[in-house]
This record gives structure tokens, sequence and C-alpha cells, in this order.
């Protein structure tokens, strides 16, 4: 199957998003989920995506990460279209092999973590680094020993993600996340399967990685970190952005009912 259009690398300064989506769709069934999203982040920016249950929120995130495949529309990530390949000059979608390595450009933390529980937390970092892109192996363990330190879990290398607390295992899946070294970084509601005493340490390392300028993306209920840590709030509702701005625009004067109706549940 073809898709008209050319894939054209993007520059990695400001002037140029890292993504950029236009008129994206996506229908299960009879259910249309995005209705035509338009949406462009910049290189270091933090966007955070807040929004009531069913609004497109997370179904967007896998569109960008090719998880999901978009009915109309296009993403690019750093100019290009993760799942399509240009032979001839046209898009077509491209062998799995393609969106292996067009992943690495993407790094995803889920709301279930989805570790493998027969693996080390080491194990669990490397393994798409070795396996996947073909980093060496004495590399990506002193990478993955470095993040595990980064995240605030050093010398739990050893351990299985059953022997760690809900807040650790989202952070050892954050230190996964960068394993491959993205430039863009999805969370998909990260601390809404935690304890609400854990939830802390995980908002904690995503601030550290927003102020250490990396890019994100985060689908979040957590308002305080949208106030703290995001250049952009994107306020979604029925498949569409109602609302988007500097937080304090969209916390502080929002000019939407939806938008004003959704925060007063959290303000």
């Amino acid at each position: 199957m073809s898709q008209t259009g050319t894939t054209t690398r993007a520059g990695t300064t400001a002037d140029h998003p890292v993504v950029c989506a236009r008129g994206v769709r996506k229908s299960f069934g009879d259910l249309q989920v995005l209705k035509g999203i338009d949406l462009d982040v910049r290189r270091g920016e933090v966007v955070v995506v807040l929004g009531p249950s069913g609004s497109g929120k997370s179904t967007l995130l896998r569109c960008i990460n090719h998880l999901e495949v978009m009915d109309a529309g296009w993403i690019t990530v750093d100019g290009v279209q993760i799942g399509y390949e240009s032979r001839g000059g046209r898009l077509f979608h491209a062998r799995d092999s393609v969106i292996a390595r067009q992943r690495q450009r993407v790094g995803m933390v889920f709301q279930q973590f989805n570790l493998f529980g027969h693996m080390t937390v080491l194990e669990n970092l490397i393994e798409a680094p070795v396996g996947l892109h073909g980093v060496p192996r004495d590399e990506a363990v002193r990478r993955a020993r470095r993040l595990l330190a980064q995240v605030g879990l050093e010398g739990r290398e050893d351990s299985y993600p059953r022997q760690l607390s809900g807040g650790q295992q989202q952070r050892v899946a954050i230190a996964r996340a960068l394993a491959i070294e993205p430039d863009l970084l999805l969370f998909d509601e990260p601390t809404s399967a935690l304890d609400p005493e854990l939830v802390g340490e995980v908002l904690g390392t995503m601030r550290e990685l927003a102020a250490a300028g990396y890019t994100m993306v985060v689908v979040t209920h957590e308002i305080s970190f949208a106030r703290e840590a995001a250049d952009t709030v994107v306020f979604m509702d029925d498949g569409v952005i109602v609302e988007q701005g500097p937080p304090e625009d969209v916390l502080g004067n929002p000019q939407e009912e939806r938008t004003k109706a959704f925060l007063q549940r959290f303000l």
C-alpha cells in the first residue's frame, strides 16, 4: 500500500519540530478516536497532554510511534514517517526491520511498565540496544549501569521486576526507554498504575529529564507536573485538540468551556 509524499530528514534546530503531526485521524470500527490532529513538538520541549478518558490522548502517542496505524494524515519524527519507507519518491509501508530501526528515535514509557518478568533489570535494559539495534554488549551494559544510576537505582542490576516496587519498576522502564538514546520520549500515563505514595519518585525522575533538555510528550492527569515541567499544555477532548499553549495560559486562564470544566475536577 502506498501513500503519496516523500520523506525529508528535518534539521535538528529549534526551527524544525521533532514531531510534526497534520490531519491525524484514527477510528476503531465506528468509533472515531482522533478527528484531525495537528501538533508540533520542538526539540527540547516538554508537551503535556491532558484530557478526559477516551479523548484520544494515548492513541495519539501510539500513532507517533506507529503502534497504531492512522487512517489519514501524517506524522514525522525528525522528518521521518515511522512505519514507512521511501521508494521512487513515494512512501510505502516499511518492513518490520526498517520500523525497528526507525523506532530507535522514540523511547516510550507505558502505564503498566511492560518489563520482561523473566529478565533481570540489566537484561531488560540491554535487550533492545543489543538485540534490535546492534549495540555491542559491553557498551550496552555500561550505558545501562549509567542510566540506572541516573534514575536512582544503582546496584539493582541483578534484581527481577517482581523484587521492585511499582515506582522502581517504572523508573527501570524510563531507563529502558533512554537506553536506545532516543530523540523523543513518550510517556503514556506513567503514574496511573502506581500507589499514591510512589507517584512522586517517578515524577521526580521525569522532572529531571525535562530539566536536562529531553524532548518529551507526556500524557498524564498530574496537573502539578504540567504546571512545573511543561513548556506547552495540550487539552484534548472527543478526539480533537480543544486548547493548547503555555501552562500559565491553559491551566491558569483557560479560554474554552471544556477545558475549564475538566480542570475544575483537579484544581
